[in-house]
This record gives C-alpha cells, sequence and structure tokens, in this order.
C-alpha cells in the first residue's frame, strides 16, 4: 500500500481534502465532526485522529483559523460593522467573537482594525495574500489552554523539567 503524507493512504487524505475544503468554502457554517465525517466517509473518531495527523490541527481549530483570517480580512478591506463580520464569519455571538479575536490575535477587533488600516495605508504595495499570511493566527494550542497560560495556571512545555 502506498501511504501519503503522515503516513496515510493517499484516498484517506483525498477524502480528508474534500472536508477541509468544505470548510474553507463555507467557513461561516457549522462543521461538527459528525458533519465532516460524513463528508469524509469515515467514522468520527477516525476523522478527527486522521485530520489532525494530516493537517497538524484538530478540526475545530483549523475552522477557527478560518474564520479569524475571515473576519480580518474583513476588519481591513471593508467599513462592515463589527457585528455584521462577527455574524457574517459564523459567530453567534459578537462577544464570543471579542472574545476568541482578542485571544487569538492580542487585541481587540476595533483596535485591530485601526492597526490594519494605517499599516494598509503604510504599505499599499503589498499583495493581500502576503498580509493575510504575515498576520495568520497561531492556533497549534487551544485558546483556553492559551488563556490559562497567560494568568499563570499552568506551565508550557518549554517550562517543564525534562525527565
Amino acid at each position: 500500500m502506498n501511504l501519503g503524507s503522515g503516513g496515510q493512504d493517499p484516498e484517506l487524505l483525498r477524502r480528508l481534502l474534500r472536508a477541509k475544503d468544505r470548510m474553507d468554502a463555507a467557513s461561516h457554517e457549522a462543521w461538527p465532526v459528525p458533519r465532516l465525517a460524513q463528508v469524509s466517509g469515515v467514522s468520527e473518531a477516525h476523522f478527527a485522529r486522521s485530520f489532525k495527523l494530516a493537517f497538524g490541527l484538530p478540526p475545530h481549530r483549523y475552522l477557527l483559523t478560518r474564520r479569524i483570517e475571515r473576519a480580518t480580512a474583513l476588519l481591513r478591506d471593508t467599513d462592515l460593522s463589527i457585528t455584521e463580520i462577527a455574524f457574517s464569519t459564523g459567530w453567534e455571538s459578537l462577544g464570543t467573537f471579542g472574545r476568541t479575536f482578542r485571544d487569538v490575535t492580542g487585541e481587540n477587533p476595533g483596535a485591530a482594525r485601526t492597526r490594519m488600516q494605517a499599516e494598509a495605508r503604510e504599505f499599499g504595495g503589498m499583495p493581500a495574500c502576503a498580509l493575510n499570511a504575515a498576520s495568520r493566527p497561531d492556533l497549534r494550542m487551544a485558546v483556553s489552554e492559551k488563556r490559562r497560560r497567560e494568568v499563570g495556571d499552568i506551565k508550557g512545555a518549554e517550562d517543564k523539567e525534562a525527565p
């Protein structure tokens, strides 16, 4: 058997890509694991395990990354209200959007908009894809874990002593 990336079957990778493409195309929709597993034609547990192995993030964090990226682009490139952006990118509550956006990016949506629009004027000739890549959120760790680390409740892997 020919194994692809991460030692996974190429057919499974194609199925996982199908689910990933659906999330990319409609990140504003709800994508619970059962729905994604159905799109991929595999069991829920197998899907969740295989998706993380293939793409380096669990499905929920991948979707969160796409929503934050889309919201960031809308904040930078449009005059839509923050409420309109929150709901159009799939958030069910303005408060949850604002808190999650702040936890992931380090600033609230209004401050991010002000900064990004000023940068856009400064870097007017830079392609949007380069700006997007530079501002891509890092979600290798859960937002809740990041929050706990910031208040000192847990130590990061780099703070732990080696055995």
